[in-house]
């Protein structure tokens, strides 16, 4: 008679029809068990490490609107650091905790929607006393350089580009912010109150930022950009409109669009 092999089909007979030792049998058992546990172990821990590299070392986020170009396009995916501008206590002795400065870009929860998420410049730190003149902005008196602004509007416009304006609102303006402001004018300039941050966006004719809408306050601030690990562009061609013969097809198109959208020159590039 024929031997019959296991109904599961994963056990073969032993080579030549020899009857396998119960001892061997059951080492392969024990082998079996400490693979699968050691893989286990090793996923729970990846998946540990993950959530806290997430939750409190770096996130990802992605830029959608065009605030702050030239500097970070829309399409540019950015990781995070969530812990440079986090509060001390007892991990200050240990990671490197520093204030935020003016001139460096931050990702913040929008005060007016928290949900939502902006990344702009940090222009103006408490005390300071901000005013913009014909664009040129000036901190306490002294004109910033910025070689990072653009403009794409050949028109100035009274209040978005001399602010603070008291004798011009815009339609952008939330109606809160219009009343604080003028509480906080001396002398033609806003003074940044404490535990608060005035923030433009580098494209300035295209940025709804803290002239519109007020302060980022610091329990506001998730952190700062490190690196754009990614950019995508998108193409509004025919591509994606293209009639396909098959899976294969599908796949192939996607890979083609993935090397053609990709901003290679701008992926791994340290955001400054």
């Amino acid at each position: 008679m024929e031997p019959r092999s296991g109904a599961s089909g994963l056990q073969a007979g032993p080579v030549g029809g020899e009857t396998p030792e119960p001892g061997k049998t059951h080492e392969h058992g024990r082998l079996f068990e400490w693979l699968w546990l050691t893989s286990i172990q090793s996923l729970a821990t990846t998946i540990v490490i993950a959530v806290f590299v997430i939750t409190f070392i770096v996130q990802a986020f992605q830029i959608p609107s065009e605030s702050m170009e030239n500097t970070l396009l829309i399409g540019d995916y950015l990781l995070v650091d969530k812990v440079h501008y986090a509060n001390g206590g007892f991990w200050g002795h240990i990671l490197p905790y520093s204030d935020i400065q003016r001139g460096e870009i931050v990702v913040f929860r929008y005060p007016v929607h928290p949900a939502q998420h902006f990344v702009k410049r940090v222009i103006g730190v408490p005390g300071d006393h901000i005013r913009l003149v014909n664009r040129q902005v000036y901190v306490n008196g002294t004109p910033v350089r910025e070689p990072y602004v653009v403009y794409h509007s050949p028109m100035p416009d009274a209040y978005r580009d001399d602010f603070p304006a008291p004798n011009y609102v815009s339609a952008n303006v939330e109606a809160r912010w219009w009343l604080e402001m003028h509480k906080l004018i001396k002398r033609g300039e806003l003074v940044v109150p404490d535990d608060v941050y005035f923030v433009l966006g580098d494209n300035r004719d295209e940025s709804l930022d803290s002239r519109y809408w007020g302060f980022v306050p610091r329990e506001n601030v998730i952190g700062r950009p490190l690196v754009i690990y990614w950019s995508l562009q998108r193409d509004d061609g025919a591509d994606d409109a293209s009639p396909s013969d098959g899976k294969l097809s599908r796949l192939a198109g996607v890979f083609v669009r993935f090397y053609h959208d990709t901003r290679w020159n701008r992926t791994l590039r340290l955001v400054r």
